[in-house]
């Protein structure tokens, strides 16, 4: 046992260093697109297959956490593998880094946007940009599939997954709580089934070891500590209440910055099962009952947000921003200050939460991830998600494939760029900027070669 604090040591401080895994967070954060899948692919593909950071069974044992959180479930599984690797600093590098590229790009097209009124760049690049991202969706599926359905079970429970959300609309956390309990009591019937992560490590055995493996013992850090999980819901309360008390102290509750900040706090604790889940929340306080944005506002706002990397729940950036500079709370001369002002407002209270739920949960998923107990409905909820991604990657893919009238429209265009970036990503192993880059690049030239017809 006492051989055990310079293993510690080692994984800390010397085997992988905080500036190699800076460079690697500050590269995710502008190349992230694709949405959640598309990014948890990213990271999978790079620190599990490449760099052999970390090993499988851990990095789905910590997104299987995530998943059950509210928040962008990508950003804090990178926020989680940052602070695994390099504590607090590491955590907040990586959970910084995920969205603040995007958070500049969209302050910079939505200040264009209010300025001169018009998309066309916008729109060039998305007519390349969306089919390419339906792709990348779809490989995550396919990707994280195949490495997760070992078996018909865990096969059936994707399928089931996938009616459930498709056809009835079934709430995410619901279909993570169905799964977890199939696969607590399928775990105990028919524990074949269920144990599969065992299993299938062994065909890996023979692979090169990750940095942070299977049975790397957890740091210092990552031990469960009640003083110290105290300290951190405290300093994130802290960060929360005195902002939203001063706010509502000196400019009053009905001031467009506390509303602002009141709202999308509740908007960051409903985000179960990523953007999707919550824009509908976010359209109708932003439209409806605050009137921040216009209708068509809020839909170039969406268009906006899918042409920028980080989580897609970016969007909200986009809206602090144009509520800002309409109700130009600065005075008529201040109004891009209003909008800034009210963006980063905005962005705070909605990635606050993700930074505390991952510091306070973090020893929780090191501490549970060998007991075999917690695998079943683990690897349940595993294929469950695969079912969710694999609706994402249809129901995408469907409105930008056939856009009008489903099934009777098609769209020529985005169905090859589609089926080239599908094969580049899954046949020829191509990377997702590439695949991004050029998409974007065919999207410019096709809407040339449209103004010049």
């Amino acid at each position: 046992m006492q051989d055990k604090p310079s293993q510690i040591t080692k994984l800390d401080d010397a085997a992988i260093s905080y500036w190699e895994a800076f460079k690697f967070w500050l590269q995710l954060g502008f190349i992230s697109f694709g949405g959640p899948a598309g990014q948890i692919s990213i990271m999978h593909n790079e620190l599990v297959e490449k760099r052999k950071w970390i090993s499988d069974q851990r990095f789905l044992h910590a997104l299987n956490f995530c998943m059950i959180l509210p928040g962008p479930e990508a950003q804090q599984l990178a926020i989680y593998l940052g602070w695994l690797m390099h504590r607090t600093l590491g955590g907040l590098t990586a959970g910084l880094l995920f969205f603040l590229p995007s958070f500049l790009i969209l302050i910079a097209l939505s200040t264009l946007y209010m300025l001169y009124g018009h998309l066309s760049l916008v729109a060039g690049l998305l007519d390349g940009l969306k089919p390419a991202v339906s792709a990348i969706v779809f490989q995550a599926a396919y990707r994280i599939g195949l490495k997760t359905l070992k078996n018909w079970v865990l096969l059936f429970i994707a399928l089931l997954s996938f009616v459930a959300i498709n056809r009835f609309s079934t709430p995410f956390p619901a279909i993570l709580l169905v799964s977890a309990l199939l696969g607590v009591f399928g775990g105990r019937l028919f524990p074949v089934f269920f144990h599969s992560s065992a299993h299938s490590s062994r065909g890996t055995l023979a692979k090169e070891k990750a940095i942070i493996d299977d049975n790397t013992p957890a740091p210092d850090h990552a031990m469960l500590s009640t003083s110290k999980s105290v300290r951190i819901a405290l300093i994130g309360f802290l960060l929360w209440v005195l902002p939203i008390a001063w706010m509502a102290w000196s400019l009053g509750f009905d001031h467009v910055l506390t509303q602002m900040s009141w709202f999308f706090t509740k908007a960051a604790l409903l985000t179960f099962g990523g953007a999707y889940a919550v824009l509908p929340y976010v359209y109708d306080g932003a439209v409806s009952a605050f009137s921040w944005v216009t209708p068509s506002q809020m839909l170039d706002g969406l268009a906006l947000g899918e042409t920028t990397p980080g989580p897609l729940i970016i969007v909200i950036t986009y809206v602090g921003f144009v509520g800002g500079y309409v109700k130009s709370f600065l005075g008529p001369d201040s109004q891009w200050m209003s909008g800034f002002i009210a963006a980063t407002v905005v962005t705070w209270f909605t990635f606050l939460p993700s930074f505390v739920f991952i510091f306070l949960g973090g020893p929780i998923i090191e501490s549970t991830h060998k007991q075999m107990s917690l695998s079943a409905p683990l690897n349940a909820m595993t294929a469950a998600i695969v079912g969710v991604i694999l609706n994402l990657a249809f129901y995408l893919g469907l409105h930008v494939l056939m856009p009008g009238e489903l099934w009777v429209s098609i769209n020529v265009f985005a169905v090859l760029v589609f089926a080239v970036s599908l094969l580049a990503l899954i046949a020829f192993k191509q990377s997702v900027i590439r695949v991004i880059l050029c998409s974007s690049l065919l999207g410019l030239g096709f809407k040339y070669l449209q103004s010049m017809l």
